[in-house]
């Protein structure tokens, strides 16, 4: 595998892709990785030259499907060491991230697979994302927004945001995770907070928190 940063820069990129950019700004990935604009530039530059992006000056980086195998084995890496982290060693889901993100390029492949078989093969990691299969293949999901919900729909959580992992443990402390049925009672205008009822109780949720949720009408 190439050098950590590499495999960081890789990722976010692969992951703004995934986010519905076409092309990745530079200063989307400077902001992303918290780095300098001089050391994207300059990283950027290695990376195309090693064949694992395409870069238009003004319009931004395109992963190569090389640069894309490499994101995805990390992504791989990351999502299952969250999960084993998250069930089998009872690791705070709103720290599972940070932890993944230190142990993610350290693993060897035979360790990957181990998690993997111990875990049955999961699909997805505890937050709700698809964790790429061995062979680099990714799954998509179209899940809605909480806040696209009809009033009085009842529908399950299919993913939440793990960007923050402060709104993570305040989503937890809520119940608001993956696999849980609510419905929406009310929505205030203007971007208000919304009421929904969950666990035989209602509770009020924030914009910021609703747009974090993303859920699925619930099957019959």
């Amino acid at each position: 595998m190439p050098s950590q940063s590499v495999q960081d820069y890789l990722k976010q990129a692969y992951k703004l892709q995934s986010e519905g950019n076409d092309k990745v700004s530079l200063s989307e990935l400077a902001e992303r990785l918290k780095v300098s604009a001089p050391s994207v530039t300059q990283m950027v530059k290695k990376l195309e030259k090693d064949g694992l992006i395409t870069y238009t000056p003004y319009h931004g980086i395109v992963l190569t499907e090389k640069g894309k195998k490499i994101a995805l084995e990390v992504i791989r890496h990351h999502r299952l060491l969250e999960l084993f982290l998250s069930e089998i060693i009872g690791f705070p889901l709103e720290k599972v991230d940070a932890e993944a993100e230190k142990l993610e390029h350290a693993i060897s492949e035979e360790f990957e697979d181990t998690i993997s078989d111990r875990l049955d093969n999961p699909k997805i990691d505890p937050h709700g994302d698809p964790i790429p299969t061995k062979d680099g293949k990714l799954p998509v999901y179209q899940y809605l927004p909480l806040t696209e919900v009809s009033l009085g729909e009842v529908v399950v959580i299919k993913r939440i945001s793990d960007h923050d992992p402060e709104m993570v443990r305040y989503m937890k402390d809520l119940g608001l995770l993956p696999h849980v049925r609510l419905r929406v009672l009310s929505k205030e205008p203007f971007e208000g907070p919304l009421k929904v009822h969950l666990n035989d109780r209602e509770i009020v949720v924030g914009d910021r928190i609703a747009k974090s949720i993303f859920v699925a009408p619930v099957e019959n």
